[in-house]
């Protein structure tokens, strides 16, 4: 994990080690460095799972000074809608997955179990932010049964030439703690029948998924293939580093992370 990115103190945020242009710039939250109580514990940056709006406005307020930019927070619904930021663009605009093509406004993305996907361009003229959970990566939205179409991956990677992109995986819920079940690696194996390979039996008729991985065959079926940051080890996992991480799935009341990213 050292390899791939860097913890700072006190600011205790991960950096990205990537070879991103000049002038692109970005962060990822731990739960360290903010003022909310427990159980959302410290650097919550979600406003809608139950935390004392006061300490996040507080938290949302240090994030924004740590970036130097204002960091526009979605209201993520696990779909696929691609957003472009402008500098006024209002917190809590719907979508899970956000553009911008100038300074002014942070791409950021919050979770706590799902992934945060961050792509920029070699050339330094875009940056994206994509939730990537497993319903918007696979394209079924709120639906398991729904067909399956293009994710949220592909929706961003549109507006992205696959040969000047790089990606960046935060942390998420790894493999050895993702349990789903057989309905969701269906999802995965409709679009590619290679996708199975990242699941592995749990007994009961449930399986382990590798998000992370699963996002990987993702991107390099679109043409991304240069991807850093989150490689499905145990370092990575929201659900197995407490002391590091929100996790939904360990805690029930979790408080969130924020991937962000900008142009300067």
């Amino acid at each position: 994990m050292t390899d791939c990115l860097r913890l700072e103190d006190p600011a205790a945020v991960l950096v990205p080690q990537w070879p991103a242009p000049p002038g692109v710039q970005a962060l990822c939250s731990t739960r360290h460095g903010g003022v909310s109580g427990d159980p959302w514990g410290r650097l919550n940056l979600g406003d809608h799972v139950g935390d004392d709006p006061g300490a996040v406005a507080e938290n949302r307020a240090r994030w924004s000074r740590r970036l130097g930019v204002r960091p526009v927070f979605l209201r993520q619904v696990h779909g696929v809608r691609v957003v472009s930021l402008e500098a006024t663009t209002p917190d809590g605009t719907e979508a899970d997955a956000c553009l911008a093509r100038a300074a002014g406004a942070a791409c950021t993305i919050m979770v706590a179990d799902c992934l945060p996907v961050l792509l920029c361009d070699t050339r330094g003229g875009r940056v994206g932010a994509a939730h990537a959970g497993w319903r918007g990566l696979a394209g079924v939205g709120g639906n398991a049964h729904a067909p399956v179409g293009p994710g949220v991956l592909e929706a961003l990677a549109a507006h992205f030439d696959p040969d000047h992109t790089l990606a960046w995986l935060g942390p998420c819920i790894g493999p050895q703690a993702f349990e789903v079940g057989p309905e969701v690696k269906a999802a995965f194996e409709a679009a590619s029948a290679g996708a199975g390979d990242l699941f592995r039996p749990a007994g009961a008729g449930k399986w382990r998924a590798d998000l992370a991985g699963l996002a990987r065959g993702r991107l390099a079926a679109l043409g991304i293939t240069r991807v850093y940051g989150n490689d499905s080890g145990p370092a990575w996992c929201t659900v197995g580093n407490p002391s590091r991480f929100f996790s939904h799935r360990r805690d029930r009341v979790s408080g969130r992370l924020a991937a962000s990213i900008w142009l300067e």
